[in-house]
């Protein structure tokens, strides 16, 4: 709906309206929060952060806070183009660098994140997780073996 409303049936309009850039960056948020979350559930779930990761959180939401401002600059005021009752919204160019610095701090931020903890990634074999999954551990199998021996 951000770049193309004629998909979802709105009428599209000469230029970038506000429905767009809010989709736009609304996409882009979703997109580093759930980077950031798979990161974290797959590689460091048992794992505190870092200093280092959480500076790289901070800069991936900060990022993601100024391009909201960059994107609606107009609409909040401080903008180039300020908009009143007669005035079309106005897309800029200093707006669409400001969004696109925005999202490469908010990219930048992840790649701190993961980058900071590659040491102390926990890996975990595939069988291992497996089982913790369903519930079977070593333990078990090996009491149940001792027991079917014995008969």
């Amino acid at each position: 709906m951000g770049l193309f409303p004629g998909v979802t049936g709105a009428v599209p309009t000469a230029g970038i309206g506000l429905v767009q850039v809010v989709m736009i960056i609304v996409g882009y948020t979703l997109l580093i929060l759930g980077a950031i979350t798979y990161l974290k559930f797959t590689f460091f779930l048992d794992v505190p952060a870092n200093l280092v990761q959480q500076i790289g959180t901070r800069m991936a939401l900060t990022g993601i806070l100024f391009a909201t401002l960059a994107g609606m600059a107009d609409i909040l005021g401080f903008g180039t183009h300020i908009r009143d009752e007669t005035s079309e919204l106005f897309f800029g160019q200093l707006q669409m660098i400001g969004i696109l610095a925005s999202f490469a701090l908010s990219s930048l931020g992840v790649l701190v994140y993961v980058l900071a903890g590659a040491g102390i990634a926990r890996h975990a074999p595939v069988e291992a997780l497996s089982e913790t999954i369903a519930g079977v551990d070593d333990t078990s199998e090996i009491q149940l073996g001792a027991a079917d021996s014995g008969l």
